[in-house]
């Protein structure tokens, strides 16, 4: 695993990814009218306190050109209410900006399997009118569930899994 993360095949297959994903975004026909949805799952959670997580490039590259593109960008996470300021700031740090909405799990949600508190999330984006377009995260509980995205694209992650 470490000369797959290290050896540069972890970043070239992201990058593989990223590209796909970007590839359908253009295709979109985004209407203009704030509604229409792509999110970013961002967590890792043992390095949320460091606020060093570094970005993918293929993943930062994406991000900016769906949001050139027009998508309204939320940013849902399997982390806790309380670690906001820190992810606010990781995020920045990282590249980073002009997202509508990171979402992060409220007492509510402790305890909640991913799959489920995600699919609550997207279902309630959703219910407000937002069309997923687009989903990029590197869980399949990111992806799966309920209220899922028109498409939906899985980054690799040999590091670990989250049910």
């Amino acid at each position: 695993m470490e000369e797959y993360v290290t050896g540069g095949r972890y970043r070239s297959d992201s990058e593989m990814v990223a590209v796909d994903a970007s590839a359908f975004a253009v295709t979109v026909n985004v209407s203009g009218d704030g509604m229409d949805a792509w999110y970013n799952e961002t967590s890792w959670d043992e390095w949320v306190d460091l606020a060093k997580v570094p970005a993918l490039p293929a993943s930062l590259k994406l991000y900016k050109e769906v949001q050139q593109l027009g998508f309204t960008i939320f940013l849902l996470t399997g982390r806790d209410e309380s670690q906001r300021n820190i992810t606010v700031k990781n995020l920045r740090d990282a590249g980073y900006s002009n997202w509508k909405r990171l979402i992060l799990r409220q007492e509510s949600d402790l305890g909640k399997l991913a799959i489920v508190y995600k699919s609550e999330r997207r279902k309630a984006l959703e219910d407000e009118g937002y069309t997923i377009h687009e989903s990029f995260g590197d869980q399949w509980s990111d992806l799966s569930g309920f209220a899922i995205a028109v498409r939906s694209f899985k980054l690799p992650n040999p590091m670990y899994y989250v049910a």
